[in-house]
């Protein structure tokens, strides 16, 4: 309830509300890029800053080794799942999605600890960025084994050029603004800390409200592609998440992971892209149906996430792991 009352998550309920009832209000697209570029670049600098303060150590390493482990163990299952159920090629880009992360949860997800005055590391940021592109490359990889395997190639379908995907993932703006910030949070410390507060700490929560409102409407207006998916897609949009933040819980107390390190481990798990991963995936495997994954993703796991899973998370971690 207490996650529900928070201003920011009542705006993104607000947004669902006037999308649902086809309101003309709209975040122009140049602003809500603004905002999303505001985030990353708040949260890298803090991020950096508090990286400055506890240093590298050994548990950073191993928080980070965690992330990039989980980053391609999910993709790599949910795909064998998926295969089930839909076409090799569908499969592949709903496990990029589902493997993949989202900035805007994790970034809410940031917001709720701080509110709840729970500690977490700086670095869990790098891991964001650590954990976007793998399961792109894997789904890429599947897919160009797939149209190998191909009795009948289909015309203008060769396989996506390997090196311009890594290109493309790694050299993601969002991504690059994120880590550098961090960069630029580490090397100036406390005394950036200070310079920067009004820009990354004081206007904050403001923009992330206004954020998740633009959200909010997006949501609700990409809920109706989700009409007539197979009730196992549906199933695998809200049960799949709560399956990798177990096995990321799993990982955090076999690890020794503090607790709100644990919790943001949990939903970078559960996550699921909706803007990194859908850009490449529809030029890199066009075959796949992209109002598949992507109404998956932002219509079902995102909702569910920003509104019960957060506040799920840090209660099931708050009784099996130490507070940081």
């Amino acid at each position: 309830m207490q996650n529900l009352l928070d201003p920011a998550i009542l705006f993104f309920v607000f947004g669902m509300l006037a999308g649902t009832v086809k309101s003309n209000l709209e975040i122009p697209a140049p602003i809500s890029r603004f905002l999303s570029l505001y985030l990353l670049m708040a949260l890298g600098l803090k991020g950096g800053f508090a990286l400055a303060k506890s240093g590298l150590t050994t548990q950073v390493a191993t928080d980070l080794g965690c992330a990039i482990l989980l980053a391609v163990v999910v993709p790599v299952i949910g795909y064998q799942w998926l295969r089930r159920f839909l076409t090799g090629f569908d499969a592949a880009a709903v496990a990029a999605t589902y493997g993949s992360v989202s900035a805007v949860t994790f970034v809410t997800a940031v917001q709720a600890l701080e509110t709840q005055q729970i500690g977490y590391g700086g670095h869990m940021a790098a891991a964001m960025a650590l954990m976007e592109s793998p399961a792109i490359i894997l789904a890429v990889v599947l897919a160009n084994a797939l149209r190998r395997k191909a009795t009948v190639p289909v015309e203008g379908r060769a396989a996506a050029p390997l090196g311009k995907v890594l290109h493309e993932s790694l050299t993601d703006g969002a991504q690059l603004l994120l880590l550098g910030a961090m960069a630029v949070g580490l090397l100036t410390g406390d005394a950036g800390k200070a310079a920067m507060q009004p820009f990354s700490g004081d206007l904050f929560k403001g923009m992330l409200a206004f954020f998740l409102l633009d959200m909010g409407l997006l949501t609700a207006r990409n809920l109706p592609g989700l009409r007539g998916t197979s009730a196992w897609l549906i199933a695998y949009s809200v049960a799949g998440p709560l399956v990798h933040a177990g096995m990321a819980l799993a990982l955090a107390v076999m690890t020794g992971m503090s607790m709100g390190n644990g919790v943001l481990l949990m939903v970078l798990a559960a996550s699921a892209s909706y803007i990194a991963v859908p850009a490449v995936v529809r030029h890199a495997i066009p075959e796949a149906n992209p109002t598949l994954y992507f109404g998956m993703s932002l219509g079902l796991t995102f909702p569910l996430n920003i509104l019960l899973g957060i506040p799920l998370y840090i209660a099931v971690a708050g009784r099996v792991l130490v507070p940081g």
